[in-house]
């Protein structure tokens, strides 16, 4: 078994970030936007800002207040929508209940759509054209490079299909000529998700509850991609029971130091391709 470690790779990826941001011979900017407050949104921000700040990026945060309400969004929106100057938005999760965040995304410039969720981006990746992908699954295809596998003709089980991460890695894996399944609630509801985890080759878990994939369910030598981040009393834990599958896997990652951070070195990667596009380069 091999740890398959994020912070390397995310480091050397900043090194040529770095370097091509220098090339376009302007400081990018990134607007961040927080409604109210929130601790895990704000650690977010602290390692945005941080990294940001590392590669020559200005990082600008506004924190509205918690009663902000859709159309004030959208008005501030739109006013960075229209800054010259500003080259990516993007808004933290999670939101107050009366702001839906499938329609907010919707209102960002889809060149300025640093998250690539804007349907203008994802409608993109079928066709293989999309320039700015969501973050997550740019860090997972990232991590299965690392390990050097083909992924043509690959057994590859997603457990979760969020709009975020499980659909548009689906639509990644998929131009790559790997064999996708994706499993969500309704698989596991139907007492079927063992079955498809026994069988897959690569299994990437994005779901968000503390050991929902069993370790004795991983196959031999499969590769695993745990995204999901929970707190286990004082402890950080994946969707997968570690211990026990990293005894099975060839390859598998920490939580944490696996998917986060490459994560935020996507966005700011993403940043880099959306000031381009508005460069016309």
């Amino acid at each position: 078994m091999r740890l398959l470690e994020g912070r390397s790779i995310a480091d050397r990826i900043k090194v040529q970030i770095s370097q091509d941001i220098q090339k376009l011979g302007l400081k990018p900017i990134l607007v961040s936007i927080q409604i109210g407050e929130n601790a895990a949104a704000e650690v977010y921000v602290k390692s945005q800002n941080k990294t940001a700040d590392s590669l020559g990026i200005e990082y600008k945060f506004y924190k509205l207040d918690q009663a902000t309400s859709e159309d004030e969004l959208i008005q501030f929106i739109q006013r960075l929508n229209s800054d010259e100057q500003v080259n990516g938005i993007i808004i933290q999760m999670p939101l107050p209940s009366q702001i839906d965040y499938k329609k907010i995304s919707q209102f960002i410039l889809p060149e300025k759509d640093i998250e690539g969720m804007h349907p203008a981006n994802i409608g993109k990746i079928p066709f293989g054209k999309a320039r700015l992908i969501p973050c997550t699954p740019l860090a997972v295809m990232e991590l299965l490079n690392e390990t050097g596998i083909d992924l043509y003709g690959k057994e590859v089980v997603i457990v979760g299909h969020s709009e975020i991460v499980g659909k548009p890695l689906a639509l990644l894996l998929l131009d790559k000529f790997a064999t996708v399944t994706v499993c969500h609630i309704g698989t596991s509801q139907a007492g079927k998700l063992e079955g498809h985890v026994r069988y897959a080759e690569i299994l990437i878990v994005a779901v968000g509850k503390a050991g929902l994939i069993k370790g004795e369910w991983i196959r031999q030598g499969a590769i695993v991609i745990d995204v999901g981040i929970n707190r286990l009393g004082d402890k950080i834990v994946g969707d997968v029971e570690f211990e026990e599958a990293a005894k099975r896997a060839s390859w598998i990652t920490p939580v944490p130091g696996g998917v986060g951070p490459l994560t935020v070195v996507m966005l700011m990667r993403n940043l880099l391709e959306a000031t381009k596009l508005q460069l016309h380069l």
